[in-house]
């Protein structure tokens, strides 16, 4: 038996994370720059979103979970002699890694015979949530904690992100904005089509209106799939959106149709994420695209 921990980019939801049976480290938000709350669990995803469309001046911020935050969670693990692999959001997004790694450290000096394995997943929000769903359905297959570590390392290179957002001025304001920065919106409404590959975000285009962005989105996740396989069913896809649920549900549904006109024989069931705070403070309200990544059980992962 061992336990898997993520922190709260993972954006899973405490009911989801709760059926999953994995621990969430939580990052913190602020909505005006001195207090800083726990996702989830002191604000509402919901809330804070609420507070953005009724603020669109106001850029939130958010921190990382702290060195103490992972040791109280490692800790309780360790007590009970439950081996332990955290998965946090890339590196090149937040230190979050490094909080859990110094609290491995402290950990391990207090208990030698602690097993604590720490994961810069390079992934961040939807996919992070997806690539652990994964994870855990391995787990309950059979994996054992050297296997399952295996399969970390082959799939994490597989997953992507392909999203559009509503502007780039909270990627900017968040010091996301990196090779964004030459894309034009704000005028002629254009819309930044973003990619997330190995742990960094780059363009990938650009659209006059958010319909044709979305289209986009789908277009570059089918041209994905069929690079590197040709068979959905080899991937778990989850739709992410921000504040806007219904829109998140009509963009499942018409990906989801696709899937099955171009592979009509095709297992695939793309799911909904909702993309928590944590993310949000750089994407803005209103981000929407996909989260794909290749399956633990994947013929050539195994």
């Amino acid at each position: 038996m061992y336990q898997i921990i993520t922190d709260g980019s993972c954006d899973l939801g405490k009911v989801r994370a709760e059926e999953l049976g994995i621990e969430v480290v939580p990052f913190y938000v602020s909505t005006d720059g001195t207090v800083y709350q726990k996702e989830i669990e002191e604000i509402g995803v919901r809330e804070f979103y609420e507070f953005m469309v009724q603020n669109p001046n106001t850029f939130p911020k958010s921190s990382l979970p702290s060195v103490e935050d992972y040791i109280d969670v490692f800790t309780k693990y360790v007590k009970q002699n439950v081996p332990v692999i955290c998965i946090c959001i890339t590196l090149k997004f937040s230190g979050s890694f490094n909080s859990a790694m110094n609290a491995k450290q402290i950990v391990e000096e207090e208990y030698p015979d602690a097993k604590i394995t720490v994961i810069d997943s390079t992934v961040n929000t939807v996919l992070q949530g997806t690539f652990v769903t994964e994870l855990v359905r391995s787990q309950r297959a059979g994996s054992t904690y050297e296997e399952i570590l295996e399969q970390i390392e082959a799939m994490k290179s597989t997953g992507r992100i392909f999203f559009t957002v509503d502007s780039v001025d909270y990627l900017a304001k968040g010091g996301r904005i990196g090779k964004l920065a030459k894309i034009a919106t704000g005028t002629l409404n254009i819309k930044p089509l973003i990619v997330l590959r190995e742990g960094e975000i780059y363009p990938s285009g650009i659209c006059r209106g958010r319909e044709k962005a979305k289209k986009k989105i789908i277009e570059q996740t089918v041209k994905y799939i069929r690079e590197n396989g040709d068979n959905p069913d080899l991937y778990a896809i989850n739709v992410g959106y921000g504040y806007g649920y219904a829109e998140g549900k009509e963009f499942q549904k018409t990906f989801s149709d696709i899937l099955k006109k171009y592979w009509p024989k095709s297992h695939t069931q793309v799911g909904i994420l909702q993309i928590g705070a944590t993310i949000g403070v750089h994407t803005g309200p209103l981000p929407i695209g996909f989260g794909i990544i290749r399956k633990f059980d994947a013929p050539d992962l195994n």
